[in-house]
C-alpha cells in the first residue's frame, strides 16, 4: 500500500464475486474510501468484513470535495474512489478529482475490473475492434433524436446506457432513425435476471411490450455501426433525408428535393433510393 495515492477502484456491477483479490486488499488498506454512495457501498464492503471511515462523493458535491479529498492525499493518507458499481468515471462520478489529482502532481492509481460497456461488448455479438461509447443519451427525446442523427454516418459499433424508464422511448427512437440497424440489448449484467436481446429497434420495442419483465433494470444498448456508403459521396445523412421523404412522395420528387437541400447528385440519389426500395 503507497500512501498519498487515490487509488481508483472498479467494484461489482451485480454479482459481488467479481469482486478481485486486489481490490479486497486495497479496501482493506486504504484510509478512507470516497463513494458515490455510502450507503450502497457500506453494504459491499459489510459484506467483505471491510470497516473503514468514508465519505460521500458524487455529481452534486464532487467539486466541494476536491480540495478535502487533497489535503487526506497530502497528510500521507491513501484514498479508495469507487462508484455504485462498475469502474469510476465511465459514466459515473470522479473526473473531476482524478484530474486534480493529476494536476497537483498526487499519485492516482487505478485498480481495473468490472465495466458493464466491456461485459456487454464481450457478448454482444457485434464488431468490437472499433467502437464509441456515448455514455447517457438526453431525457427528452428532442435532444434525444439530434444525439443520435450526429452519429447516424457513423461505421463503428455505439455503445449507449439506459434506464428502465426510458428504454421504450429510445428504442422508438431508434426504430424511426435506424430503422434497419442491429440492436443488442444487455440487462441486469452479472445478476441472476441476465439477458441478452438482439434485433431491429423496432422488434425489440414489441418484444419488450409483450413482456413488461424484460423492461426492468440497468441497460446496456449497443448498435450496429452504419453500411459506408460510396455512391458518388452520399452519406447517411443524406440516405436519412431521402428515406424520410420517400415515405411522403414518389420517388422521383423525393431524390430531387434531397438533391436540393443536400448539393448531391439527383441521379445517385434516384438511385440509392431504387435500392432502398429493393430492400424493404
Amino acid at each position: 500500500m503507497t500512501k498519498n495515492t487515490l487509488y481508483v477502484v472498479a467494484t461489482p456491477i451485480g454479482n459481488l464475486d467479481d469482486i478481485s483479490r486486489r481490490a479486497i486488499d486495497t479496501l482493506k488498506q486504504v484510509d478512507v474510501v470516497a463513494a458515490e454512495d455510502t450507503r450502497h457501498s457500506r453494504r459491499l464492503l459489510d459484506h467483505l468484513g471491510i470497516r473503514k471511515p468514508m465519505m460521500a462523493i458524487h455529481d452534486h458535491n464532487e467539486r466541494s470535495k476536491i480540495d478535502q479529498v487533497i489535503e487526506l492525499l497530502s497528510d500521507g493518507q491513501s484514498v479508495a474512489l469507487v462508484s455504485d458499481a462498475g469502474t469510476p468515471l465511465i459514466s459515473d462520478p470522479g473526473y473531476p478529482l482524478v484530474n486534480a489529482c493529476r494536476d497537483k502532481g498526487v499519485n492516482v492509481i487505478p485498480l481495473p475490473g468490472p465495466c458493464a460497456l466491456i461485459t456487454a461488448l464481450s457478448a454482444a455479438g457485434l464488431p468490437t475492434d472499433r467502437f464509441i461509447f456515448e455514455g447517457f443519451l438526453p431525457a427528452k427525446s428532442k435532444a434525444r433524436r439530434e444525439r443520435l442523427q450526429e452519429v447516424l454516418e457513423e461505421t463503428r459499433t455505439l455503445v449507449y446506457y439506459e434506464s428502465t424508464h426510458r428504454i421504450l422511448n429510445l428504442l422508438e427512437d431508434l426504430a424511426d432513425l435506424m430503422p434497419e440497424r442491429r440492436v443488442v440489448l444487455a440487462r441486469e449484467l452479472t445478476k441472476r435476471f441476465e439477458t441478452f436481446l438482439s434485433g431491429r429497434a423496432a422488434e425489440l420495442k414489441q418484444r419488450l411490450e409483450e413482456d413488461s419483465d424484460q423492461t426492468k433494470g440497468e441497460f446496456v444498448v449497443m448498435l450496429a455501426g452504419a453500411e459506408p456508403i460510396e455512391s458518388e459521396g452520399l452519406t447517411q445523412q443524406d440516405q436519412y433525408v431521402l428515406k424520410t421523404l420517400m415515405e411522403a412522395l414518389p420517388l422521383k420528387k423525393a431524390a430531387q428535393m434531397t438533391a436540393n437541400l443536400t448539393g448531391k447528385s439527383k441521379n445517385a440519389l434516384y438511385q440509392l433510393g431504387l435500392t432502398l426500395k429493393d430492400n424493404e
